[in-house]
C-alpha cells in the first residue's frame, strides 16, 4: 500500500502463504498499513463514536442505543478478524501487538463504564472486569522479556461472553431478555476471574523457567571460560614459547655433543664458558 516494491521496503517480495507459520523476517517485513492494522485503528476510532451514541439524549433513547449497539458490534467483529488476518497472512507488526489489546480494552472499558454511569450495570462488575484486564495487560509486559503468554481457549470464551453480555446491556431489553443478560454477564465475570488467575499462574511458571534457563546458560559459559583458562594445552604452549630460544640454540648445526652451554674456551690458563650462540657459531666454523 505504500507504493514501494517489497524488495526496496525491506521485504522479500514473495507472496505470504495463507496459514503459514510466522518467522522473524515476516514480522519485520510486514507493512504498517495492512488490513489487520487498519481494522485495529477502525476499532480505536469507534470508541468515541460509540460513547457519543450511547450517551446521546441522556443515554435512555432506544433508537440511539441501537446505533450504539451497532457500533459496538462492528468493533467486536473487527476484534475477531484482525488477529486472524495478521496470523494467516503474516501481517504481524509491533504496532499491531501494542494497539490491538489497547483497542480491545478501550471499547470494552468504555461500554462498561458508560453502562455503570447510566445505572444499568453494577459498578462492582465493571471494577472486577477492568481490574482483571488492566492487571493481565501489565503482567504481559512484565514477562514479555521472558516469554509471550498465548491466548487460551478460556480467554477467548471470556472475550465472547463479555462482548455478548455488554452488547445485551447496551440494548434496551425488558422481561426475560433482561434477566438473561444478567446471567450472561455473571458467566462473563466468572470466566474473567478464572482466566485471570490462570494467566497469573502461566506468567509465574514461564518467568521461573526463563530465569532458570538464563542462570544455566551463564553457568555453562563461566565453566567453559574457566576450563579454557586452566587448560593444560595453554600451559604447554606458554612453556614452549619461553623455551624457544634455548631449544633453537641446542638444535643449531654443529652443536652436537657440545651441550646447551657450548664448549669451554681456555683463556689465560683458565676455562671460561662461552654463550650457547658463540659455541654454536664456533662449531659451524670448525665444520666448514
Amino acid at each position: 500500500m505504500t507504493g514501494v516494491p517489497a524488495s526496496a521496503a525491506g521485504g522479500s517480495g514473495a507472496k505470504p502463504v495463507r496459514g503459514g507459520k510466522l518467522g522473524t523476517a515476516a514480522v519485520n517485513q510486514a507493512s504498517l498499513w495492512n488490513i489487520a492494522n487498519i481494522l485495529t485503528m477502525v476499532r480505536l476510532l469507534l470508541v468515541p463514536g460509540f460513547v457519543m451514541l450511547l450517551l446521546h439524549n441522556g443515554g435512555y433513547d432506544p433508537v440511539w442505543r441501537s446505533f450504539a449497539w451497532a457500533a459496538f458490534a462492528v468493533a467486536m467483529i473487527t476484534d475477531l478478524f484482525d488477529g486472524h488476518l495478521a496470523r494467516a497472512y503474516n501481517l504481524v507488526t509491533d504496532f499491531g501487538k501494542i494497539a490491538d489489546p489497547i483497542a480491545d480494552k478501550a471499547i470494552m472499558g468504555a461500554a462498561l463504564v458508560c453502562l455503570s454511569v447510566l445505572g444499568d450495570l453494577p459498578w462492582w462488575i465493571t471494577g472486577v472486569i477492568l481490574a482483571r484486564e488492566l492487571g493481565i495487560t501489565l503482567m504481559r509486559f512484565w514477562v514479555i522479556r521472558h516469554a509471550v503468554i498465548p491466548a487460551s481457549r478460556g480467554g477467548k470464551l471470556k472475550t465472547l461472553a463479555q462482548g455478548t453480555a455488554a452488547g445485551m446491556y447496551v440494548l434496551v431489553l425488558t422481561g426475560p431478555l433482561a434477566t438473561l443478560r444478567f446471567w450472561v454477564m455473571m458467566v462473563a465475570v466468572v470466566l474473567t476471574v478464572v482466566t485471570g488467575l490462570d494467566y497469573v499462574r502461566q506468567a509465574v511458571v514461564l518467568r521461573r523457567r526463563s530465569l532458570a534457563a538464563e542462570r544455566a546458560a551463564v553457568g555453562r559459559t563461566t565453566e567453559a571460560l574457566n576450563e579454557a583458562a586452566g587448560s593444560p594445552g595453554a600451559g604447554v604452549a606458554d612453556a614452549g614459547a619461553g623455551a624457544g630460544p634455548a631449544a633453537g640454540a641446542s638444535g643449531a648445526p654443529g652443536a652436537s655433543g657440545a651441550g646447551a652451554s657450548g664448549p669451554a674456551v681456555r683463556v689465560s690458563g683458565g676455562s671460561t664458558p662461552v654463550e650457547p650462540t658463540v659455541g654454536a657459531r664456533d662449531g659451524a666454523d670448525a665444520e666448514r
